[in-house]
C-alpha cells in the first residue's frame, strides 16, 4: 500500500510541474503545431542545427574601426557584437529558444563571446563574456562596458569565473555529474532560478567567438546541449579574396562569418532576415554603428540608428 501513495504522491508532483510553463528567463510562445512537433522529432539542438555562410566586404569596416579608435578603443568584436543586438532587436523570432520541448521568447537580448586573457596570445586561455544589450544604449556605450569587462579579465585577477572553475575541477566525477544532471532536470520543469541562468554564459541569445583575432579561419561550430543558446556564430579572418563586382572580378578584403543555429525556433526566411539584418550593421557602419562625431552628436542608441540611416 505504501508504494501505491510513493507513487500517487510522484505522479501528482510530476502533474504539477508540467502546468509549471513560467521562467525568468523566457515567455512561453504560442507556435503552430508542426513548430511544436519538432521539438519531439529533434529533441537535441544538434539533431536540429542549421549551418550558414555569410561574407561581408570588409573595406568600410575597417576604414570605420580605424576612424572610431580616435575616439574611444573599439575592434572587430565590438562592431560584430553590436551588429548581432541590432539584429536581435530587429528580428526578434531569432531571439527564441527551446527548453522542455517548449519554444520561449527570451526576456531580453543577452550575448556572450569569447576573449584571450592576454591580447593576440594563442596560449592564453579563453574567457566568456556575457552582457545584456541595452536598448537606450549607443555603440560608444556599449564598446565602454565591453572594455570595463575585458581591463577586468586581463587584469591578472582571479575574477569569479576563475573561483568556479578551479572549484569545479575539484569535484569527485560522480557528484559533478550528479549536479549537470540536477539542473537539466530543474530547467526542464522550468525550476533553475534567475541568478543562475544570468550568470551562466550558455545561457544566453548567441555565442560569438571571434577566430579572427588570432589570424584563424572560421570554421563550423556546434551547438551546445547546455543552456538555451540556438545560434552560435564563427568570425573568421578578413581575407583578400575574389569578389564579383559589376560582372567583373576583383579583390576585396572579405569577412567570413559562419553561423549555426537551432531550426526549431523559427523557419528559414526568418533566419535569413535575421542574419540580413546584422549585414547591413557591418554593412553600413558609418550610419548604422555611427559615434564619429567628436562632439557625439550622433551617439545615438543602437536600435535607432536604422531609421536615421532611412532619413539619410
Amino acid at each position: 500500500m505504501t508504494w501505491l501513495i510513493v507513487l500517487i504522491v510522484v505522479v501528482l508532483v510530476v502533474l504539477v510541474l508540467e502546468l509549471k510553463t513560467t521562467r525568468p528567463d523566457g515567455t512561453l510562445c504560442r507556435v503552430h503545431p508542426y513548430r511544436r512537433a519538432l521539438g519531439f522529432i529533434m529533441p537535441g539542438r544538434n539533431e536540429s542545427v542549421v549551418y550558414f555562410d555569410s561574407f561581408v566586404v570588409a573595406d568600410d569596416l575597417l576604414e570605420y574601426i580605424d576612424e572610431i579608435n580616435e575616439r574611444f578603443e573599439a575592434r572587430l568584436t565590438h562592431c560584430i557584437v553590436a551588429a548581432v543586438a541590432v539584429g536581435m532587436h530587429e528580428v526578434p523570432q531569432m531571439n527564441r529558444f527551446i527548453a522542455g520541448y517548449r519554444e520561449y521568447q527570451r526576456t531580453g537580448r543577452w550575448l556572450s563571446f569569447s576573449v584571450k586573457k592576454k591580447k593576440l596570445d594563442k596560449k592564453a586561455r579563453l574567457s566568456a563574456l556575457k552582457l545584456q544589450m541595452l536598448d537606450d544604449e549607443s555603440f560608444a556605450g556599449l564598446c565602454e562596458r565591453i572594455n570595463d569587462h575585458v581591463n577586468v579579465e586581463r587584469s591578472g585577477k582571479r575574477t569569479s569565473q576563475d573561483k568556479e572553475m578551479d572549484l569545479l575541477n575539484k569535484v569527485p566525477r560522480p557528484l559533478f555529474a550528479f549536479a549537470f544532471k540536477a539542473v537539466r532536470w530543474l530547467d526542464y520543469f522550468n525550476l533553475v532560478p534567475g541568478w543562475f541562468i544570468d550568470g551562466d554564459g550558455m545561457h544566453t541569445s548567441c555565442f560569438i567567438a571571434n577566430l579572427g583575432s588570432v589570424g584563424m579561419k572560421a570554421g563550423y561550430h556546434h551547438l551546445y546541449e547546455w543552456g538555451t543558446s540556438p545560434l552560435f556564430l564563427m568570425v573568421g579572418k578578413i581575407e583578400e579574396r575574389p569578389w564579383v563586382v559589376d560582372g567583373e572580378v576583383v579583390v576585396r578584403k572579405i569577412l567570413h562569418l559562419r553561423w549555426s543555429y537551432d531550426e526549431r525556433i523559427d523557419d528559414g526566411m526568418t533566419a535569413g532576415s535575421g542574419i540580413n539584418a546584422v549585414l547591413d550593421v557591418l554593412n553600413d557602419p558609418r550610419q548604422r554603428l555611427a559615434c564619429l562625431a567628436e562632439d557625439g552628436s550622433d551617439d545615438i542608441p543602437l536600435i535607432e540608428t536604422r531609421d536615421r540611416a532611412a532619413q539619410g
